[in-house]
């Protein structure tokens, strides 16, 4: 039979180890959690990560005609999309036929297909930091309000993109008669793809990669009729 006294020794020796094994994890635990960083909330994350999060995105499209030039912009880390471009204030044919001779009345809001990627032909988006941002928003939407009339040959939708395009410092190809795609790739050439508006230490974001599935329209046989065929197209 085993001797008591040995019996509790064993017991109480037992008992020290488990603390002081108890002891020694909570120090590691605790060590663990003073190299660990506090955890950032994701509004904090998103300004961190990328200061330039505000855009404009000069887009074309196709249409019935040789297609129409507008701009998106908004916060890149939130769905809500403002869309800004210059047309005629109706669908009717008979403002579009009107617009080419003299002005006719016009809306600079969304149009049909400016939220479809599926008519999408280029895009170039320009990122920007909050400061630039409340300029250029303030601009667009001053741009809209004074733009009351349409003309296909003197102020047309790539007329209207141009004067964002020039107000936030870029280089335009100073050619409004070209078809919108046309005018948003050389926009994008002319300014060497340029990502952000001014400051080179901001945070880039990647840009979107335009899609195009519809056809572009075959283009007139010389450039007189180009130009004649845009303006009576309406854009």
């Amino acid at each position: 039979m085993r001797d008591p006294g040995t019996k509790t020794r064993g017991l109480a020796l037992g008992v020290s180890l488990c603390a002081v094994a108890i002891a020694a994890g909570l120090q590691i635990q605790v060590a663990n959690a003073q190299d660990k960083p506090a955890a950032t909330p994701a509004s904090a994350q998103a300004q961190t990560n990328g200061k330039a999060i505000y855009y404009v995105d000069f887009r074309a499209r196709t249409a019935a005609s040789y297609g129409h030039a507008f701009v998106w912009y908004g916060r890149a880390d939130q769905k809500q999309i403002e869309v800004a471009g210059l047309h005629p204030a109706t669908e009717n044919v008979i403002p579009y036929i009107l617009g080419h001779v003299i002005p006719v009345p016009s809306e600079t809001g969304k149009s049909y297909g400016d939220l479809d990627d599926d008519y999408l032909t280029a895009s170039y988006r320009v990122y920007m930091t909050e400061p630039e941002a409340k300029r250029v928003f303030a601009y667009i939407k001053h741009l809209q309000a004074t733009s009351p009339l349409w003309n296909a040959a003197t102020y047309n939708c790539v007329a209207f993109i141009q004067d964002i395009a020039r107000y936030m410092g870029l280089q335009v190809p100073g050619n409004h008669l070209l078809y919108p795609e046309d005018w948003v790739k050389r926009l994008k050439e002319i300014n060497h793809g340029r990502r952000y508006m001014s400051s080179p230490a901001v945070a880039q974001a990647p840009s979107a990669k335009p899609t195009a599935t519809a056809q572009k329209p075959a283009a007139p046989a010389n450039a007189q009729a180009a130009v004649a065929g845009y303006a009576a197209a309406g854009y």
